[in-house]
């Protein structure tokens, strides 16, 4: 089984720069409804179907999603630019989901203006469009879900959505006490030996020979 240990370049890496540039540029200008509604707009079919991926319940994926369009929204003001957007976004995707995780009731009033609402609406019901129509699941991936969740979840931000180390250690590190470098660094060695585990289930299940 080959698994690739590095994202090859494709021309999503120039629209992603693309579109940050003038993500940031409207937030310099302090257009952040504007900028609010560029990043829904490209990130938010990736960022909804990572939440699907990793909340394995799609109504809570679409609760998460909401909260995140909201936090986008507020937050865009004090980002500073200091690590990739992307990334950052992640880092919101995946607090959303946890505080929707300890509290299953927790439901926040949502106050997004009226300009950015429906296009939170329109790639939630695209997206689950999407979602559905690919629920056929490969053999592959089915194993991985087999794996820890966070094992799962560092598969799906290196193998399917191609993300840097140092982003990857941005959204999964916190509480260690590592700079992102060595987090970088713990996490590729931990990578290595879910590739290796990833293996040994396929040859159990008769995916691949030794």
């Amino acid at each position: 089984m080959a698994v690739t240990n590095t994202p090859e370049p494709d021309d999503r890496d120039d629209a992603r720069k693309a579109a940050d540039a003038e993500i940031r540029g409207r937030c310099q200008a302090g257009q952040f409804d504007v900028a609010t509604t560029l990043v829904i707009r490209h990130y938010g079919p990736e960022l909804m179907g990572y939440l699907h991926a990793t909340a394995g319940n799609p109504d809570l994926a679409t609760e998460a999603f909401a909260e995140l369009g909201e936090d986008i929204w507020k937050g865009l003001a004090g980002f500073r630019w200091d690590a990739s957007i992307r990334s950052w976004l992640y880092i919101l995707a995946r607090n959303a989901l946890n505080q929707l995780r300890r509290d299953p009731r927790r439901r926040v009033d949502r106050n997004l203006p009226l300009s950015i609402a429906p296009d939170v609406e329109v790639v939630v019901r695209t997206a689950t469009m999407n979602i559905q129509r690919t629920a056929v699941k490969d053999e592959f991936r089915v194993l991985r879900e087999q794996l820890s969740p966070e094992d799962h979840e560092l598969l799906l931000l290196r193998l399917d959505n191609k993300m840097s180390w140092k982003d990857i250690a941005r959204v999964m590190g916190g509480g260690d006490g590592l700079d992102v470098d060595t987090r970088a660094a713990t996490l590729r060695k931990r990578f290595e030996r879910v590739k290796d585990r990833l293996r040994e289930l396929a040859i159990k299940h008769g995916l691949i020979q030794k």
